[in-house]
């Protein structure tokens, strides 16, 4: 495993991250409650999460909102009993329903502290390495969000702050006012990015190069789109997963002639489809570490693998070929 730095504070993570999303508690339904179909229960994730750690992965990314809860709470379970707490990295998100009621969910101070306390209690731990806002909150005043979060920076409970899925111009209206008014700054984005998805290229990850932020992508494989031949597999999360088919309804087209591009390139290489895309990943400039999800062996084995392929500069170009424009996906 390789280990560098969140962009340019002194936070040493794995190039490969853990999502959490799928570890929690599943649903009966669709979704109920922030949670799924498709998650898997405690019993079932601690497989994944040993796998983890004996690959070298101490970065692992959860939210409030996934299961409801339930994925900080497996996840801070499992790393008490199995981990010391100084050597893991943990990540947490704020801003989606926890409850409804007007203050359950959001980026109002109230909302902040008080799901920063949630989150602390189901982790088991005293305080959060990265603190991420999971969404931009339109309802509520920046500034009252950075205050808010810079206070939990000073008051130990968070170490570091981070962001994700917004457009540029909100990242950088909120880099501008933590420096003018003194607080804690953004020193992450997580954003959707992978070969299917590229739009992110056009300003946001220029942005976050410039401004020393480092760039943890979330659905490095599209949702698994690019570990397979085209929908030659639909499994339970692809069935159930709404939200992922918004991200990639619109574009089915264009993004079969990467996913075919892709295997091509695989086949010549002799790698599993997942190596190759997030290799193409790993590659690319200001990219610190993809978050990945697993719910079978393999899937951190190729993560983990893609860290060591090299790709030619002819094989990155016939992979990028193939994308045309997509509309702008993920920020909701």
């Amino acid at each position: 495993m390789d280990y560098v730095n969140l962009g340019k504070t002194g936070l040493k993570v794995s190039r490969i991250c853990l999502g959490c999303m799928t570890y929690g508690a599943p649903a009966t339904g669709e979704l109920k409650g922030g949670r799924h179909a498709w998650a898997l229960d405690e019993e079932q994730s601690q497989p994944f999460l040993r796998q983890a750690l004996e690959l070298g992965i101490t970065f692992f990314d959860t939210a409030n909102v996934y299961s409801s809860g339930a994925s900080e709470e497996v996840l801070g379970r499992f790393l008490k009993g199995n981990a010391r707490r100084e050597s893991v990295v943990i990540a947490t998100k704020v801003h989606g329903v926890m409850r409804e009621e007007p203050n359950g969910r959001g980026l109002s101070r109230k909302a902040i502290l008080h799901e920063l306390d949630q989150s602390l209690r189901r982790l088991q731990t005293d305080y959060v390495d990265l603190y991420q806002i999971h969404r931009w909150d339109y309802a509520t005043p920046i500034e009252e969000t950075l205050e808010a979060l810079h206070d939990a920076v000073k008051s130990g409970k968070v170490r570091y702050l981070g962001a994700s899925s917004m457009f540029a111009w909100q990242l950088a209206r909120a880099l501008y006012l933590a420096d003018q008014r003194g607080w804690s700054r953004f020193v992450s984005m997580q954003n959707h990015y992978n070969l299917l998805y590229r739009e992110e290229e056009r300003e946001m990850i220029p942005f976050c190069r410039s401004e020393g932020v480092g760039i943890i992508p979330w659905s490095p494989l599209a949702r698994g789109r690019l570990a397979r031949p085209w929908q030659v597999e639909f499994t339970k999360r692809y069935e159930t997963d709404h939200f992922g088919r918004t991200l990639y309804a619109k574009t089915e087209d264009a993004d079969r002639a990467v996913v075919d591009r892709l295997g091509a390139v695989a086949q010549q290489r002799g790698v599993p489809r997942a190596q190759l895309a997030l290799a193409w990943l790993l590659g690319q400039p200001g990219i610190t570490a993809p978050i990945v999800g697993a719910t079978r062996a393999h899937h951190l084995a190729d993560a983990t693998a893609a860290l060591s392929l090299e790709l030619s500069t002819a094989e990155t170009a016939a992979l990028e070929e193939p994308y045309v424009p997509h509309p702008v996906a993920g920020f909701s």
